[in-house]
C-alpha cells in the first residue's frame, strides 16, 4: 500500500532531499536523455509559439546541469533518435500527447532497456485517452462530469454547455466550450481526427480549476501537493492561448486552494485513488473542477505534468519546499531504483540492413 505524505510533512520532506541529494553525489557520471520535440499537436503549439526560456525543456536542462549530470536533448523528429536513445543511462521526457506519453514511448524504451522517469505503458496509455481514464474514474467511485461518446454521424443536441473534447492530448488544444446548438457541429469536428475519430463530450461544470500534483520520493513514499487553484481573468475557461500565455500577459493567477476541510479531503481522497487505482509512479498531476457549493469532479491525470518554471506542478512543489532540482533529482532516482524492466527478448541490436521499404523500391 502506498505511504502518501501531507505537504505539511516537512521532516519527511527534508529527510527525502537529504536523500537525492546525497544519491546525486553518487551518480555524477550518469547520461540523461532529455526526449523533447514537436511530436503531437499540443508539443507542435509549444515548439512553435513558446518561448524558449518559457519552455519545460530549458528549465529541466538548466536543473540537469545544476545538479551535475551529463545530458542531452533528444528531439524525436529527428534521425537516428531511436539509436541514440538507446545509448543513455536514463531517459527524462517531457513529449506531451500521442507518442509521448499514452505509453508507446515507454513501450520503447522498454525494449531499448532503457530506465524512464514517470508511469509504465498501462498507465500512460489509460490516463492519456480521456474516455477510457472517464471509466475508470467511474469504477473508483470518483466523481467525473457526466458524457458520452460521438464517433461520427448525427449529433443530437441534448442542450445545456459542454466541453467538446479530443479523447487524446492535453493544453486544452481541440477543446471548445460549446453553449448552444448552433456551434456544436463545428467543435466536434475540430476535436475529431483520421486517427482518434472519437470525440468525448462532456457536461460543463462551471467553478474553479484545481489541480493536485503528486511526486515520488525516495523510499516509496509519495509526496500529495496542495491543490492549487487557477482564476482566468481573460477567457471563458481555461484553454489553450491562455496556457500557452506566450506573450506573457499574466492573465491567469495561479494560487494554493483555500478549500473547506470536507472539500480538500475529498480532492485528496480522489487523488491518491486515482494513483493506487491506475498504478501511477514517479510524478502526475491530476485536474478538478470545485464549484460553488463545494462539489469535486476530477477530470483527467496528467503522468507528464508540464516542469517549466511557472507550471502548475513546480509551483506546487516548491509549497512543499522542494526545488526545480529536488523534483528532478526526485523523478531521476524513482527510475533508477525501479526494478528493471527485464523479460525474455533479445537485447536490442541496430545495424545497417536493407529495411522492406528500400527493397520495394
Amino acid at each position: 500500500m502506498t505511504v502518501f505524505l501531507d505537504p505539511g510533512a516537512t521532516e519527511a520532506v527534508q529527510r527525502a532531499t537529504g536523500c537525492l541529494r546525497g544519491w546525486r553525489r553518487e551518480h555524477q557520471g550518469l547520461k540523461v536523455a532529455v526526449v523533447y520535440g514537436p511530436v503531437s499537436a499540443e508539443d507542435q503549439l509549444y515548439h512553435s509559439k513558446c518561448p524558449v526560456e518559457q519552455r519545460s525543456s530549458t528549465a529541466l536542462a538548466e536543473s540537469l546541469a545544476a545538479v551535475g549530470v551529463w545530458f542531452k536533448v533528444l528531439d524525436p523528429t529527428e534521425p537516428g533518435f531511436v539509436q541514440e536513445l538507446a545509448g543513455y543511462d536514463v531517459a527524462l521526457s517531457n513529449l506531451h500527447g500521442p507518442y509521448g506519453e499514452d505509453g508507446r514511448l515507454q513501450g520503447l524504451l522498454d525494449y531499448l532497456r532503457v530506465p524512464y522517469c514517470g508511469s509504465g505503458v498501462a498507465a500512460s496509455a489509460v490516463t492519456a485517452d480521456k474516455i477510457l481514464c472517464k471509466r475508470v474514474m467511474e469504477n473508483l467511485g470518483i466523481l467525473t462530469p457526466s458524457w458520452r461518446v460521438w464517433s461520427g454521424g448525427p449529433a443530437p443536441w441534448r442542450g445545456g454547455a459542454v466541453m467538446v473534447k479530443p479523447p487524446f492530448g492535453g493544453s486544452s488544444v481541440g477543446m471548445t466550450l460549446v453553449r448552444d446548438q448552433e456551434k456544436f457541429p463545428g467543435a466536434l469536428t475540430d476535436a475529431s481526427s483520421s486517427e482518434n475519430p472519437q470525440v468525448l463530450v462532456e457536461e460543463y461544470v462551471p467553478g474553479t480549476a484545481m489541480t493536485v500534483g503528486l511526486l515520488e520520493l525516495p523510499a516509496g513514499e509519495v509526496l500529495v501537493f496542495p491543490p492549487l487553484a487557477t482564476e482566468v481573468r481573460e477567457a471563458e475557461y481555461y484553454d489553450a492561448e491562455t496556457k500557452l500565455d506566450a506573450d506573457s500577459k499574466g492573465t491567469v493567477t495561479v494560487s494554493m486552494a483555500d478549500l473547506e476541510p470536507a472539500v480538500l479531503a475529498t480532492v485528496t481522497g480522489h487523488t491518491k485513488a486515482l494513483w493506487e487505482g491506475l498504478g501511477l509512479r514517479g510524478q502526475a498531476r491530476v485536474d478538478f473542477m470545485v464549484t460553488s457549493t463545494g462539489e469535486a469532479y476530477a477530470l483527467e491525470v496528467n503522468t507528464t505534468p508540464g516542469m517549466s518554471w511557472g507550471s502548475n506542478f513546480v509551483v506546487g512543489a516548491g509549497l512543499c519546499g522542494l526545488s526545480h532540482s529536488d523534483v528532478v533529482l526526485a523523478m531521476l532516482h524513482e527510475a533508477l531504483t525501479r526494478p528493471p524492466y527485464d523479460v525474455p527478448l533479445p537485447a536490442p541490436v541496430f545495424a545497417r540492413s536493407t529495411s522492406v521499404r528500400e527493397a520495394a523500391a
